[in-house]
């Protein structure tokens, strides 16, 4: 008999969206939900932070390829091989402050002295750097000679403390040893690059000399030495993040084949984290060939174009910092300066791209047991 109003009541159970179960706010709890229930409400908070967020980051980014296009216009007409014209000579002449009895420049020029000023693709690949002379001369050479000397170093440096300290803290040190290395390693990137390069001005300058008793006191080494304190906390950040990113089981199975803790790090967690220590190499060799005023004040700014590394250098970036201050508007020298600017974009955009985009990616998928 039980079983038979058992059957019954399930017969009779309606079968919906109907909520049989009462909700204790006081509503009826038999009410069918309606549409208008399960839509999003309005909240304005929400509203507005969302898009206040989203009006911030597209004003970040348009500012940003605004800066960018600026850059690129004012280097193009490097590019126009035009002849300046007596007007464009007057125009161009810089102003002089005091007495006005000195003689006028002339205002023509004649044969190939009116196209000085013009930076053919023969001038740019030249040798020499001399922007304010007679016959200017916008060789990048050298430039480019010291800008890679400095990064080389700088890296050579940096990179093997920054990675061996990144595997130390996310291998071999302790929980606690850990969260009071990390801070204080990062701590470096706040370091205005100004109080770096006065730091290797004043005290880095004078003791390499004392110890390795070369002529020139500021030199591309020292430049280099002082730029790897700018380089290793970005790599070591990047490095300790893919380290800290490597399975677990990929140590603990080594371990229990019978490898010590250092010879797992060094042969097992390390190979598997390369492509992100690759990427922090790559981020940190931009770092360091956009920097300018650690080498600005460390390398001694002689455009000499010279391989030895105990001899003064003059960079791109420091270049720019150097001379932009004082060219005069529209000139060759002044859209130059902006071409230089231009290169530094394109190679640091070009570095960061492959290590974000490519090497990052391979990590990932190795990570997920891809190829």
């Amino acid at each position: 008999m039980d079983t038979e109003l058992l059957e019954e009541k399930i017969g009779e159970a309606p079968i919906g969206i109907e909520d049989k179960h009462p909700r204790g706010d006081g509503m009826d709890g038999d009410r069918k939900r309606s549409p208008s229930d399960l839509r999003k409400r309005f909240r304005p908070v929400e509203f507005f932070a969302e898009y206040g967020i989203k009006a911030v980051s597209f004003t970040s980014f348009a500012v940003i390829i605004l800066i960018f296009v600026f850059v690129f216009r004012e280097a193009m007409p490097v590019f126009s091989h035009r002849e300046k014209t007596a007007v464009d000579q007057e125009e161009l002449q810089q102003e002089t402050y005091g007495d006005d009895s000195s003689d006028p420049a002339p205002a023509t020029k004649s044969g190939t002295d009116a196209n000085e000023g013009v930076a053919s693709l023969e001038n740019l690949s030249g040798p020499e750097w001399q922007p304010v002379s007679s016959e200017p001369k916008y060789g990048l050479l050298p430039l480019f000679v010291g800008s890679f000397k400095v990064t080389m170093i700088s890296v050579l440096v940096g990179a093997p403390l920054a990675i061996l300290a990144a595997l130390f803290t996310a291998v071999f040190a302790p929980p606690w040893l850990k969260k009071l290395l990390k801070p204080t390693i990062e701590f470096l990137a706040g370091f205005p690059s100004v109080v770096i390069g006065f730091f290797a001005l004043v005290e880095m300058a004078t003791l390499f000399q004392e110890l390795f008793g070369y002529q020139y006191r500021l030199n591309a080494f020292v430049g280099g030495i002082a730029l790897s304190l700018a380089v290793i906390p970005v790599i070591y950040t990047v490095t300790d993040d893919a380290l800290s990113a490597i399975p677990k089981h990929l140590s603990e199975a080594s371990l229990a084949l019978g490898a010590t803790r250092w010879q797992t790090g060094l042969f097992v967690i390390l190979p598997a984290a390369l492509p992100g220590v690759f990427a922090a190499v790559l981020l940190g060799v931009g770092r360091a060939f956009g920097e300018t005023m650690i080498v600005l004040m460390a390398t001694g700014n002689a455009t000499l174009m010279s391989w030895k590394i105990f001899e003064p250098v003059r960079t791109l970036s420091a270049t720019i910092g150097a001379e932009m201050a004082e060219v005069v508007f529209g000139d060759t020298h002044y859209n130059v300066l902006f071409l230089i600017g231009a290169l530094l974009f394109i190679i640091t955009f070009a570095l960061n791209a492959i290590a974000e985009f490519y090497v990052r990616d391979r990590l990932i998928k190795r990570l997920q047991g891809g190829a």
